[in-house]
């Protein structure tokens, strides 16, 4: 495992290399609070579409301090500090996340206890490996489980952001020269009309552990359908929750709320 400083604006400078099939995964380790004893479960945070490690900002600290878990965070590959992406993304994309590249993360990283907690596309890719693998629980946020109008106009939103609003630059402090290739992607698959009857819900009855389903009533990429699909879909214990005067990232929009609410529930799991 090595280690690599980024210059990359709002990204931390504890984070590692991890070799695995296809390239290097970054990764940032969290010990816990130490307070509240040892746990036995880590937390293992998946971020967006267009996230990283850095985007999560401090949630994943306080998340651990407030449950007493050390935490892994990672970039998917072409995100932040990971290798680039070898193939084009498919209707198989997050399937392969789910079923190839996050268990061999787990095992490189050595967690053998895992609570999931996944935002927007990595709450899809938490969901699908839930029911493939035995995990603790998994927490969603804004996960996707098909595809509503309401992602489909959000699609079009960032895609008028990225050419007049800036966020090419403001992403660009996270994903250096990345960025566009990253942005294509991800905007290229959610825009393609063989994306548009991509659905997951035949695998949810397979998850049974514990899960949180959590979404903003304003989330500009998701209607509350999707919680409702995933609520009515799972096997195991379910709970969920919307978050009012929120959108699409309840753990920074709605802080306190979606902190407590996450602490409560991975508690639960542990207690």
């Amino acid at each position: 495992m090595s280690v690599k400083n980024f210059v990359i604006a709002g990204a931390f400078r504890d984070v590692s290399l991890v070799s695995v099939a296809g390239g290097e995964i970054a990764v940032r380790r969290i010990e816990s609070g130490g307070s509240k004893g040892a746990r036995p479960s880590t937390l293992v945070f998946l971020h967006e579409g267009l996230g990283c490690i850095g985007m999560w900002k401090d949630f994943p600290d306080a998340l651990a301090v407030a449950t007493g878990c050390p935490a892994l965070v990672y970039d998917r590959f072409g995100h932040g500090g990971s290798s680039p992406e070898v193939r084009d993304r498919d209707l198989g994309f997050f399937e392969s996340e789910a079923r190839e590249v996050l268990p061999a993360l787990l095992s490189a990283c050595g967690v053998e206890d895992a609570v999931l907690i996944g935002h927007s596309d990595g709450g899809t890719i938490a969901l699908l490996h839930a029911g493939i693998a035995p995990v603790r629980g998994v927490v969603t946020e804004a996960a996707h489980v098909f595809v509503d109008e309401v992602s489909v106009a959000g699609m079009a939103a960032a895609k008028r952001a990225w050419r007049e609003e800036g966020l090419q630059e403001r992403l660009g402090r996270y994903h250096g020269d990345g960025t566009a290739a990253m942005f294509a992607a991800w905007s290229k698959m959610w825009s393609a009309d063989w994306f548009f009857d991509w659905n997951i819900e035949t695998s949810l009855p397979a998850i049974t552990c514990p899960l949180l389903a959590i979404q903003g009533r304003d989330d500009e990429y998701g209607t509350e359908a999707q919680v409702s699909a995933i609520v009515k879909g799972v096997s195991g214990p379910v709970d969920s929750l919307i978050v009012p005067d929120c959108g699409h990232a309840p753990h920074i929009q709605a802080r306190e709320v979606v902190l407590k609410r996450m602490t409560d529930f991975i508690r639960s799991l542990l207690d």
